[in-house]
């Protein structure tokens, strides 16, 4: 009932103007008002700063300097085996396993299409489809940067207007489609386990996401979809860094079938970090 109820309230909510007031004022120079703005924030969330290549607080201008603040380069180990896929970010593995046909789990009762999460782009869509998915969730208290999974070369980038629900265990428990619903950035790889994508899922009072080869995708938002084609000049390596949002979103990360096998501690639930052991190659 708690969770229908905050579903609703989502319904009501002048999500855009939200996230449009929030993201104005966490780019805002503001002095001592940035710092408590970030002490008040970090108590909130018992957030570590100690692992942060800047600790100390006063030290960040904006808000948005301190969410997408960068960790030590020791921070996070990446698991070194040629065979496996890591984790693409810091949070909870809300939902992951294969994809039916073309239907990817949600939540418990919800399920959503690959049609509809991929915006109808056919060769995507039949690259994926029975293939294997795993969705994870960053909380406003997780590090904010998102990471490589394994090599790739960026073939395509599609960034797809849409809702900013929240994405939050209650709302994707009790809202239909909500990712599909969302404004995502769909970034689409060449990998040694086949095609790899990386949805990266925009929300409620989510400022920005921003990608390592261009840069700041959205804001503004007006509305329209747009594509960006690559001829191999954009090579990651596993776990690097790819962009990041300011303030909690979702990633969902795609295999095609029988390319991957989940690790078998993985379970729903579960927090995990960058550069752990997501899966390996079958």
């Amino acid at each position: 009932m708690l969770n229908q109820l905050k579903a609703m309230i989502q319904y009501l909510l002048p999500k855009q103007m939200l996230t449009v007031i929030f993201g104005w004022l966490a780019k805002k120079q503001l002095g001592i008002v940035t710092t408590w703005m970030i002490q008040g924030f970090s108590k909130l969330y018992k957030i570590d700063l100690s692992e942060a290549q800047i600790s100390n607080v006063k030290e960040y201008k904006t808000f948005n300097d301190f969410f997408a603040r960068e960790l030590k380069q020791d921070a996070r180990p990446i698991d070194a085996s040629t065979n496996s896929v890591v984790m693409p970010a810091d949070g909870v593995i809300s939902q992951f396993g294969t994809i039916q046909d073309n239907l990817l789990l949600q939540a418990k009762g919800h399920f959503y299409t690959l049609d509809s999460l991929l915006a109808c782009h056919p060769d995507m869509i039949k690259f994926f489809k029975n293939g294997a998915f795993a969705t994870t969730y960053l909380s406003p208290k997780n590090y904010h940067r998102f990471h490589m999974p394994c090599d790739g070369t960026l073939r395509e980038m599609i960034y797809v207007p849409g809702s900013l629900f929240s994405v939050s265990k209650a709302t994707t428990e009790c809202i239909a489609n909500i990712f599909a619903r969302n404004e995502r950035v769909i970034c689409l790889f060449e990998t040694d386990f086949g095609p790899m994508a990386q949805i990266l899922v925009g929300a409620t009072i989510v400022g920005s996401i921003e990608v390592a080869w261009e840069g700041l995708i959205t804001p503004p938002r007006d509305g329209i979809m747009k594509r960006w084609t690559y001829s191999g000049e954009v090579k990651l390596s596993k776990g690097e860094g790819m962009g990041c949002f300011k303030l909690g979103s979702t990633v969902i990360t795609l295999f095609a079938s029988n390319a991957i096998e989940f690790d078998s501690h993985l379970k729903i639930g579960d927090q995990v970090r960058v550069g752990q052991k997501l899966a390996e190659r079958i």
